[in-house]
């Protein structure tokens, strides 16, 4: 049976956007880049980072999309930051879904 994305919980939609916006390791620096300073603008991103300007705002704007970042337009700039209530949401998913997993693997291991 083929599953269509009607057949999922609204849960696991967002878990997955969260998990696709993670699935790339610069778009994991911008976070911990974001999550150390309050905001950054994506040229100071692009002086960190070793990472071309153009590809800065592609992972921005995936960031963004997912909802773990937020951009607030300082002409003719745009201030980065984390979104702190879908921060805490995507925290509160995949911690519920390590622990139900390990939970579900211990209870079925034999002694």
């Amino acid at each position: 049976m083929a599953y269509t994305s009607t057949d999922y919980e609204e849960e696991e939609m967002q878990m997955a956007r969260y998990a696709k916006a993670l699935s790339h390791p610069a778009r994991i620096a911008i976070l911990k880049l974001l999550a150390s300073m309050d905001t950054c603008f994506c040229g100071e991103i692009v002086d960190i980072l070793p990472i071309a300007q153009a590809t800065v705002s592609q992972h921005l704007k995936e960031l963004k999309e997912s909802g773990l970042i937020q951009g607030s337009i300082e002409p003719p700039k745009i201030r980065y930051c984390i979104e702190p209530e879908n921060w805490e949401k995507a925290q509160s998913l995949f911690s519920d879904f390590w622990q139900q997993t390990f939970i579900s693997q211990s209870n079925g291991r034999k002694a």
